[in-house]
């Protein structure tokens, strides 16, 4: 009997210091693990965690190796691409209020009126205030903004994403180019990673950052919908540049924050939406900003090339339309190339010898068919530089020299 019952204590014995056992090792196990993460996690002096990023499809690895604990979303499983462009680039991107004073009945343009709503201030005068964003492209403080955020403004505040804030100085605003460059007294400041917008596809990736309606560090994301859009065909004619275009949600206050491809580099700087639509947003390519911005640091302005003509492309319905119209003396006799409607008195194309009539079939030798080169050739044209045009003047063949002047540009009072 005694030895029947030890037997029947002593293996649920065992049985019990088994499952105490594997408990213990479990619960040790775990809190080695959550010590462990949390020593790789943000320490001074540790090395973070470093989770596979999920990248797109042909995509180079190239984005930020050691992402900040901010970053990390659980077991890092959702840590992707764009959240890995954001790591790499949010520090970089600022907030910028400007305001202004007007007084009565002479308000100007601002940062509401180019994304048609209502201004703070109406014709009573005041202070107008308007909020933007920005993004460093110089250690030593030097922002890339959009010229209509600071135009006019008497007071620049620039906000960092470490919450410090510092008043800026307006080094130079182009509204041709809607480019702008504030400098702020600062240093050691993180910048920008730069892309090239000069070989983007439609259907890549674009993320965007700014501070949309108050709200700072937004992150959106889409796709590049198209590039090169016109001017004109953005609804700001008197623009000079070629748009990107994406559907990444861009709002008010996103002007002039960056537009980031998925390696987490700037390609762009947003700056314009359409009234009413959705899934269209506008960015100026970087590579233009970046140009624009050194002649703004260089000498505070740019100057633009400028002929004074109205064109249009010709079509066999244009053709048409134009030779049709009772009202008017003009008349084409060629099909292809750029017709000029008018001159501007006292233009460089008025000097040149164009006239009303004339087709541009030709310039420097390159065939035009389309009013979009013409601009092109002017844009890169230097002011008081020569271009070779070939024009057919009521069926005959005129070669003439055009000497582009500098295009006035009415500042905001």
């Amino acid at each position: 009997m005694k030895s029947s019952t030890g037997k029947f204590w002593k293996q649920p014995a065992i049985y019990i210091l088994l499952l105490v056992t594997g408990a213990g090792a479990a619960m040790l196990g775990d809190r080695l693990t959550v010590s462990q993460f949390r020593a790789n996690s943000g320490d001074s002096g540790q090395r973070a965690l470093e989770p596979k990023l999920q990248l797109p499809p042909n995509t180079k690895d190239r984005v930020s190796k050691v992402l900040p604990p901010a970053s990390l979303s659980g077991d890092g499983t959702n840590v992707n691409f764009i959240v890995a462009a954001v790591a790499k680039v949010g520090p970089a991107v600022v907030r910028i209020d400007a305001s202004r004073r007007v007084k009565p009945g002479n308000r100007g343009l601002s940062p509401e009126d180019f994304f048609g709503i209502e201004p703070n201030s109406g014709g009573r005068g005041g202070i107008e205030r308007g909020t933007g964003s920005g993004f460093v492209i110089g250690a030593d403080g030097v922002i890339l903004t959009n010229a209509h955020v600071v135009e006019g403004a008497d007071t620049v505040n620039v906000t960092l994403k470490d919450s410090r804030s510092f008043q800026g100085r307006v080094l130079g605003a182009d509204k041709v180019t809607d480019v702008a460059v504030v400098k702020i007294e600062a240093n050691n400041l993180p910048v920008v990673p730069i892309g090239n917008s000069d070989k983007l596809l439609s259907g890549e990736w674009a993320i965007a950052i700014g501070n949309p309606l108050g709200l700072d560090n937004s992150v959106t994301a889409g796709i590049i919908s198209a590039t090169g859009r016109s001017s004109t065909d953005v609804g700001v004619p008197d623009k000079r540049i070629g748009f990107i275009q994406t559907d990444a949600a861009i709002n008010p206050g996103n002007s002039g924050g960056p537009l980031l491809n998925a390696s987490g580099q700037v390609i762009g700087m947003n700056t314009a939406i359409i009234q009413g639509a959705q899934g269209l947003g506008f960015a100026i390519p970087i590579q233009a900003a970046q140009q624009v911005a050194k002649e703004l640091i260089s000498t505070g302005k740019v100057e633009h090339a400028y002929l004074g003509i109205e064109m249009a492309t010709l079509t066999p319905d244009v053709k048409e339309q134009i030779n049709s119209n009772a009202t008017s003396s003009l008349r084409v006799a060629v099909d292809r190339g750029v017709a000029i409607v008018s001159v501007v008195p006292n233009s460089p194309a008025a000097a040149s010898g164009l006239r009303a009539g004339d087709v541009i079939q030709k310039i420097n030798n390159q065939p035009i068919i389309q009013s979009e080169a013409v601009q092109e050739f002017v844009q890169n044209a230097k002011v008081g530089g020569l271009l070779q045009m070939e024009i057919n003047r009521n069926g005959q063949i005129v070669n003439l020299t055009v000497k582009p002047g500098s295009l006035p540009v009415q500042k905001v009072q």
